[in-house]
């Protein structure tokens, strides 16, 4: 049986301090196409905290709480059908003009609530992002998803409404979803360029209102795209949120021509701000510590 000795003129084999221990070193992107969703996925508890207490600070020490969500666009809608409904007499499509607005009031007050809350994000948690790393897309993101509780609420109180005037949704309800996808990423591809420009710009902050003011203008909010000349359609469809909401009254009431031209508009230009503000977001991502 083989033995085994030790010689003590033999070198020491002890590691020195701190070998074998891992180093993480983070860095910001140095490629365009280095997106890191991978990363926002394996934060994906971060960004469910996020969510959840941006839904609980939006309502605390409010006197009604929840219930603004039901206020607001019931208020917004009566003003608008008394002005535009009845002394105006705009075209609602054959529905109640108060129906008819509803229903874009519903989908455009979570976009305009979800581009403002995306746009101030990364200023607001500014002593977080200079003290721990993480995947800063998941403040904007999770901004844009804080909404959807909102939206959720208002569109319950949507369909009682619509019901209450005996409109029963067919089967292009079931598309609805899809239209809300597009309002998501509506607000994404246009909330990252204005985030990262507000981390470095502080008066993007102050332009914001008036670009959602201006916005909600030229969107179908209150009249129908429907008066929109025909060969202007496809033009006027590069206003996403004119799809969005064509696309809600179509789904939610089954009336009307469904959105064509102007939806597939509208489609590609979100996919295009989408990629443009997720490169420029990353490549900003390095300086926005530093700067905000």
């Amino acid at each position: 049986m083989a033995s085994v000795t030790s010689n003590p003129s033999a070198p020491s084999t002890l590691a020195p301090p701190g070998a074998g221990r891992l180093t993480l070193r983070i860095e910001p992107p140095r490629k365009w196409l280095e997106l890191r969703l991978k990363e926002l996925w394996t934060y994906r508890e971060l960004l469910y905290f996020f969510v959840w207490r941006d839904v609980k600070i939006r309502y605390k020490q409010t006197a009604i709480g929840v219930a603004w969500v039901i206020v607001q666009p019931l208020l917004t809608m009566l003003v608008a059908t008394l002005f535009f409904g009845k002394l105006a007499k705009l075209p609602s499509q054959g529905l109640p003009y108060s129906v008819f607005c509803f229903a874009a009031i519903v989908p455009w007050t979570y976009f305009a609530t979800s581009l403002t809350a995306v746009t101030s994000v990364m200023v607001e948690n500014q002593r977080v992002i200079t003290k721990v790393y993480f995947p800063r897309l998941a403040l904007p993101v999770s901004a844009a998803f804080s909404s959807l509780v909102d939206f959720g609420i208002g569109l319950v109180v949507l369909l009682i409404y619509t019901f209450a005037y005996h409109i029963r949704p067919a089967w292009t309800l079931l598309l609805l979803p899809l239209f809300l996808l597009l309002a998501i990423f509506t607000v994404l591809g246009i909330g990252l360029w204005l985030s990262a420009l507000n981390a470095l710009y502080r008066d993007v902050k102050y332009l914001t209102p008036f670009l959602v003011q201006f916005w909600m203008l030229a969107s179908p909010v209150y009249y129908s795209s429907s008066m929109v000349p025909e060969r202007y359609r496809w033009v006027y469809g590069l206003n996403p949120m004119a799809g969005v909401i064509d696309g809600f009254r179509w789904a939610l009431t089954g009336t009307g021509q469904p959105p064509s031209s102007s939806l597939i508009a509208s489609v590609g230009i979100v996919l295009l701000g989408v990629l443009g503000g997720l490169f420029f977001f990353n490549r900003m991502e390095g300086s926005i510590a530093d700067r905000v």
